[in-house]
């Protein structure tokens, strides 16, 4: 099983907002496979022991130097925490703090000594973490699969999801209606599935309350237009898989949604190239970094499509947004990449974690404007 803790939009902003003497960001790619995860402490000690030679070497003070070296080593002896691991570990840690999440998504191994936290890598998980959980749905069925990248697909334990139709609505079948009653015929059984609908939705509330993973609905009509009409999950994706699921493994529910998922994530560029484009000729648009930064500070970004992996190592003004490139990394900087994102999340803006060919004129980055500039 894969045990991820997906960081909500509110940590986010709370990370991005936290301020120390010394802000250690660690983050190495781990395995859910227990017997294969000695290489991840290794590496995990070997980055926690860089950060602390950045501190050393910038004359941190030595009491709170070590505190924060206790907790790291603390951290990598805990036998119990390394053994469930997903993909990749985030450790946020201060002399008097530590915050980790284990992630879905592959990264590479980093470290990052600041005044505040490096937090591009979390934005990979929630821009688009390539996960879904499908609802299978069928007059005689219904169940949840989470279904994640590199992994198999799971099946997810939902309390009170009713069993059936005939079982959501107390009947004994939904084929053989009394005529003559209000709920008797073809009319009759579209009143009892809209209940059968409504039965699922609710019981699926408490799962995924406060979430945003895709769900991916996998049903025939007319089950999968009534579902519809009563979901009140919001990221209920348009496209869905119609198939009857009765006769479909979790494996081959996850085989149909990862192209489901492929096609909603390319939409969603897609869209924001298209947006990008239109902004441009309302100059509330660019791909400067500079400018970029400024209209973050302001809290005009609108939308911001970021490259996750481009780093650019210097500071950014808090006032105006002045951006200041440094050379190399060192305690005294931060990623400008990095506290843009997070000033922009911090405003409202949306994200889009892509790869620098999905970014207009190959820039590190690109934003929509919420006016011209």
């Amino acid at each position: 099983m894969l045990h991820v803790d997906i960081p909500t939009l509110a940590e986010i902003r709370a990370l991005h907002q936290a301020r120390a003497d010394a802000c250690v960001s660690i983050y190495v790619s781990t395995t859910p496979q227990t017997q294969n995860v000695k290489a991840s402490r290794i590496a995990f000690g070997n980055l926690s022991k860089a950060a602390l030679d950045q501190l050393e070497a910038a004359a941190f003070d030595k009491r709170r130097r070590a505190l924060l070296e206790d907790e790291l080593a603390a951290l990598g002896e805990d036998d119990a925490f390394w053994r469930l691991q997903a993909h990749s570990l985030a450790v946020l840690a201060t002399p008097d703090s530590m915050r980790t999440f284990r992630l879905a998504t592959a990264i590479s191994d980093s470290v990052e000594v600041s005044d505040r936290f490096h937090i591009k890598p979390l934005l990979r998980a929630i821009a688009f973490p390539q996960q879904a959980f499908v609802l299978a749905r069928s007059e005689n069925a219904a169940r949840l699969v989470e279904v994640l990248p590199d992994l198999p697909p799971s099946y997810v334990r939902v309390p009170d999801l009713p069993k059936s139709a005939a079982d959501a609505v107390g009947r004994a079948s939904l084929n053989n209606l009394t005529q003559g009653t209000r709920i008797a015929n073809a009319q009759g059984q579209t009143v009892l599935l809209r209940q059968y609908a409504r039965r699922v939705d609710a019981s699926l509330r408490p799962i995924l309350a406060g979430r945003e993973t895709p769900l991916i609905l996998a049903a025939t009509e007319p089950l999968g237009p009534i579902f519809r009409t009563v979901s009140t999950y919001p990221a209920l994706a348009v496209e869905g898989i119609a198939t009857s699921p009765d006769r479909l493994s979790d494996s081959e529910l996850a085989g149909a949604v990862r192209p489901v998922l492929d096609r909603l994530y390319a939409a969603q560029v897609g869209a924001a190239r298209e947006l990008f484009q239109t902004r441009l000729g309302q100059r509330r648009a660019t791909t400067d970094v500079g400018e970029a930064a400024r209209a973050a500070t302001k809290g005009s970004v609108e939308l911001l499509l970021v490259d996750i992996d481009n780093a650019l190592p210097g500071t950014v003004d808090d006032v105006d947004g002045a951006v200041s490139l440094a050379s190399a990394p060192s305690a005294a900087t931060y990623d400008v990449m990095d506290e843009i994102a997070g000033r922009a999340i911090v405003t409202g803006a949306r994200l889009l974690g892509v790869r620098r060919q999905d970014i207009p004129d190959g820039a590190p980055l690109a934003a929509t404007l919420r006016y011209p500039i």
